[in-house]
């Protein structure tokens, strides 16, 4: 959640030279992008997990310090509560058996983290939501201990003004709220990274977008939230409430929230990081030193800095990236949609399932988002999040006709998104031992209607039949999935329930 920044106060004059510095940026970018100064094709791609800590009992640790400090590795960083860290794997060019590599790649990882953060009685834990957060678990003083998370809680919470409420009604009925943007970080997730040149990237966006229901509802793993059992993905609403700048006034003025699906489908890059200065305030309005016009007449390359904090403030599901590697500039889309976990073999799974959809989708001669309208994408999503594998969707109908059907998500992900997965893995070069084993995955999930949700609701569900109350029924689907999860079978495959009798809790 946001850059590198130093904590400190702004005065009022601070939001009027970051404006004007925001669209200078823009600006610059317009100018890169008339210029054609982007980088050439390279099919990059790049990957980063969001974790937990957790103790033997099923419980949160509040040690990310200590366990970073034993870690001692670049690829681990803190994220926004001290039971957080996030560990960022290397780009990679896809093609070959980049999946294998990158499941040996993080499954090596992970294992060495596991071991040093058992020097302190906790382990990791990849899950969307952990089972045994508490309210209390989620405060402002178990924030993680550094400047970014600090300033930037301070300005959401001044620009908000109130407490934040959260309000999510699925299966049962969540109503709290929070002083703090603490319980945001209850969601772990999933970013999938893509580099792609400015004249693909609208066309790669749009399909993410599409591609968002789908890989939600094979993916979902996050149904509990503080005791309750909520939507099958309860990652989205709970981000959306927890970060909302917006008073129920402004909400009911139809302002937009930070946490943002979007509402159109776009043509160019430009588009969203322009709609992100025309919609949201600046949150951290910190200057830098650097006139990127001026670096532009020079013949260089502007680092663009405010415009990229500003960026990532706005949480959108499928973002845009703007970045500069050794001296040449590029942009990405960066798909947060994912919850974490089950397994890293259900990760690269995931993995698969987007890149090779998105390919196809994106070079569709008609593409999807011009025979869906945007809002049928956008409650697709929203199904997706509150049924996971059992939702049903709106689609374009097959063939001549013009208009839309309903479909159920499995049925269109078994029938026609898991074949224009294989095909775009096929044209990105895949070796077809990946893409059969990773897609392979997704559909037995189909077959089996099973994924990281499914599993934890029946376990929870079985070990309160048994007798176990409420919170030890949950302690227990907790530290049962974390045996199951470094056992390494993926999900679709795991045995329901605990594995013996429990004493009553």
């Amino acid at each position: 959640m946001g850059e590198k920044v130093v904590a400190g106060q702004f005065d009022l004059s601070d939001r009027h030279r970051y404006r004007d510095k925001l669209r200078r940026c823009l600006t610059g970018l317009e100018r890169l992008l008339e210029e054609k100064r982007f980088d050439r094709p390279q099919n990059l791609m790049g990957l980063e997990i969001e974790l937990n800590l957790v103790g033997s009992d099923g419980m949160p640790k509040m040690l990310n310090a200590q366990v970073l400090e034993r870690i001692a590795s670049r690829d681990f960083q803190t994220e926004l509560a001290m039971f957080n860290l996030e560990v960022n794997i290397a780009p990679h060019r896809l093609g070959g058996r980049v999946f294998d590599r990158l499941t040996e790649e993080l499954t090596t990882s992970l294992a060495y983290a596991h071991r040093k953060a058992g020097e302190v009685d906790s382990g990791i834990a990849m899950i969307g939501i952990l089972p045994t957060l508490d309210r209390d678990d989620l405060v402002s003083s178990n924030l993680s201990d550094v400047d970014r998370y600090t300033l930037l809680n301070d300005q959401i919470v001044a620009a908000r003004g109130e407490e934040f409420a959260l309000d999510i009604d699925g299966v049962e009925h969540l109503r709290c709220t929070s002083k703090s943007i603490a319980p945001e970080a209850a969601c772990t997730s999933v970013q999938l990274h893509l580099q792609v040149t400015p004249n693909r990237f609208a066309d790669v966006w749009n399909a993410a977008q599409v591609a968002s229901a789908a890989q939600i509802a094979v993916g979902a793993n996050s149904p509990f939230l503080f005791g309750r059992e909520l939507w099958r993905e309860s990652r989205p609403p709970l981000f959306q409430q927890a970060t909302d700048t917006r008073p129920p006034e402004l909400q009911a003025q139809g302002v937009r929230p930070r946490t943002w699906f979007g509402e159109r489908w776009i043509s160019s890059a430009y588009d969203l990081f322009e709609e992100n200065l025309r919609y949201f305030p600046a949150l951290l309005p910190i200057c830098d030193d650097e006139d990127p016009l001026a670096v532009l007449d020079r013949g260089g390359v502007p680092k663009l800095a405010e415009l990229v904090l500003h960026n990532g403030t706005v949480y959108r599901w499928n973002r845009p990236v703007y970045d500069v590697a050794d001296g040449v500039p590029h942009l990405r889309v960066e798909n947060r949609v994912l919850p974490a976990g089950p397994t890293v073999t259900d990760v690269i799974a995931n993995a698969a399932f987007y890149y090779g959809l998105v390919r196809a989708l994106a070079e569709e001669p008609r593409p999807v988002w011009t025979r869906l309208p945007f809002e049928a994408a956008a409650a697709n999503f929203e199904a997706a999040c509150k049924h996971g594998i059992d939702a049903r969707f709106t689609w374009p109908r097959r063939g001549r006709y013009a208009g839309t059907v309903e479909v159920d998500a499995v049925s269109l992900v078994r029938d026609e998104l898991l074949p224009l997965a294989e095909s775009g893995l096929r044209a990105w070069g895949i070796e077809p031992a990946d893409r059969d084993l990773y897609l392979g995955v997704i559909e037995e999930r189909c077959r089996n209607r099973a994924n990281g949700a499914t599993w934890q609701v029946a376990t929870f569900h079985e070990a309160l039949d048994k007798g176990l109350d409420r919170d030890a029924a949950l302690a227990a689907t907790t530290r049962r999935y974390c045996e199951l999860m470094h056992l390494g079978e993926p999900v679709h495959a795991w045995p329901v329930g605990l594995p013996q009798p429990v004493p009553l809790g």
